[in-house]
């Protein structure tokens, strides 16, 4: 399982620079055709986050942990596919941060994750 939640967190840091990437160029408006890909690896993310949840839980990380990690999940899905009806013209970037934030905060979430999950893991020789 040691290996999964290292592959996996690897996967997901990666997946984090990709959107950001992307998140920049959707906010500055010059490929818009590129939401689906934003979508799809934000769908990804989440994915990612999750296998890290039950890894974790697996590991008997803190529930609340685990918990904070699958629920942020949810939120970060849910705002992901509203945003664009949210606050709509001079306001929308109130969403746009927002959204960075909670893609923030659930690396975060992800890195305490697999960090405490690697250390209730035994190490090997």
């Amino acid at each position: 399982m040691r290996t999964t939640v290292i592959v996996v967190r690897n996967a997901v840091r990666l997946i984090f620079v990709v959107q950001l990437i992307l998140g920049i160029i959707l906010w500055t408006g010059t490929a818009p055709r590129l939401i689906d890909a934003h979508t799809g690896l934000g769908v990804l993310f989440v994915l990612g986050l999750w296998i890290t949840c039950a890894a974790a839980a697996a590991a008997r990380v803190p529930l609340g942990l685990v918990a904070a990690g699958a629920i942020w999940g949810i939120i970060v899905i849910a705002l992901g596919m509203t945003q664009i009806s949210l606050l709509r013209d001079s306001m929308h970037w109130i969403v746009q941060v927002t959204h960075l934030l909670v893609g923030m905060a659930a690396i975060a979430l992800n890195e305490r994750l697999a960090g405490q999950t690697l250390e209730q893991l035994p190490a090997r020789n």
